[in-house]
């Protein structure tokens, strides 16, 4: 049912022209209906790029983790797929952190990210990565380590 009703809604799009804010957790329906793809934790847009974009190349720890957690038909390359386990504890939703809110899962947090909100920072034309300010400008971080 879910695969007819997908269909549905793919070609209802064709044929009058529709954009769709579609959201949900199972990332290969996602994958197959979306052309952009905005990934959310607590909340807040941590990624946001083109579907082949963000499956192919994902930056943010978060976005990594949930793709790596998308089972794969190919045994041979299920068995081979590194899975990425977030560490620590998960905010309340009731109670989100000031600044960061992926600071108490990053594996390597900076002691800037607790006092900065995150912004928008383009890795590549229309991919957009949430980060903290100062932690990318002063220090580099996890996901953005300092060149040179």
């Amino acid at each position: 049912i879910q695969a007819q009703i997908i269909n549905l809604l793919e070609d209802l799009q064709e044929d009058l022209g529709l954009t769709y804010l579609f959201i949900a957790h199972d990332l290969s329906v996602v994958k197959h209906i979306s052309d952009r793809i905005a990934v959310m934790y607590l909340g807040h847009i941590v990624e946001i790029a083109e579907r082949n974009e963000l499956y192919d190349n994902p930056v943010h720890p978060y976005t990594k983790a949930l793709l790596s957690a998308v089972p794969i038909p190919d045994p041979l390359m299920e068995a081979d797929r590194e899975r990425i386990i977030l560490r620590g504890g998960v905010p309340s939703p009731m109670s989100p952190p000031s600044a960061c809110s992926y600071d108490p899962l990053c594996p390597s947090p900076d002691p800037a990210c607790d006092a900065n909100e995150l912004v928008m920072r383009e890795v590549s034309p229309g991919h957009l990565v949430a980060h903290c300010a100062p932690c990318v400008d002063e220090y580099g971080c996890y996901w953005f380590p300092r060149e040179g």
